[in-house]
């Protein structure tokens, strides 16, 4: 039928839409395919340095990953907007339109959302990437700009979180959209930024300490 759609709320106007192209499974197995890969080179990389431990080569490819989502999806939102009309089969444009299942607001344009895609894109993304060159070679501002970072990414999912919440209307087409894509899908950018505001937070008071005792 004619302007139909699966996303709420029904009145919302998107002409020319065209249902995914792929399945979910294909969507979901390109995506954690294009992640292992990305796991296994950023382990294999910061594995070089004797000095990177375990859990610092997780930091790096946390980093990475974090850095390529703002860069890669999250760019490819802001400019391609009309990612729902898509026709190619873009592995982009079925993901939007997958997880847009769960949050409706990137086909309404939420204002709130765009904007802080736009400060994932310009300013965490970069910043991320930042992280895990610095953490990779073991920069003196490596435990600063994780933390930095990580209290960005944490700061812009509560915003994103709250906004949704607040904003009136449905934006889940079903519950399991919602909780499995909407809460399961994006619990790691909370659970992984404060795992890593919390190791900074000891590292660098650490180091003040240790500083301090040398000047004594």
């Amino acid at each position: 039928m004619e302007g139909y759609h699966p996303y709420p709320p029904k009145h919302l106007n998107l002409s020319d839409f065209t249902p995914n192209l792929l399945s979910e499974t294909t969507i979901l197995g390109t995506f954690a395919a294009a992640s292992i890969v990305l796991f296994c080179l950023t382990w294999f990389l910061s594995g070089l340095s004797s000095k990177t431990t375990k859990f610092e080569k997780l930091v790096i490819f946390w980093m990475t990953f974090n850095g390529l989502v703002h860069l890669t999806l999250e760019f490819y939102l802001v400019f391609k907007p009309e990612f729902y009309k898509d026709k190619t089969g873009s592995i982009l444009a079925e993901i939007w339109k997958l997880y847009s299942k769960s949050d409706s607001r990137y086909l309404s344009l939420d204002s709130t959302t765009i904007a802080l895609e736009g400060i994932s894109i310009f300013i965490l993304g970069p910043a991320n990437l930042l992280a895990a060159y610095a953490t990779t070679t073991q920069k003196s501002y490596r435990y600063p700009l994780q933390l930095s970072v990580s209290l960005g990414d944490l700061y812009g999912f509560v915003i994103y979180v709250m906004t949704a919440f607040l904003g009136g209307e449905s934006f889940s087409a079903s519950p399991y959209y919602f909780y499995v894509y909407f809460i399961g899908f994006n619990s790691p950018w909370v659970f992984v930024p404060l795992l890593i505001i919390i190791r900074s937070w000891r590292k660098i008071c650490k180091l003040e300490g240790t500083n301090k005792r040398k000047l004594h």
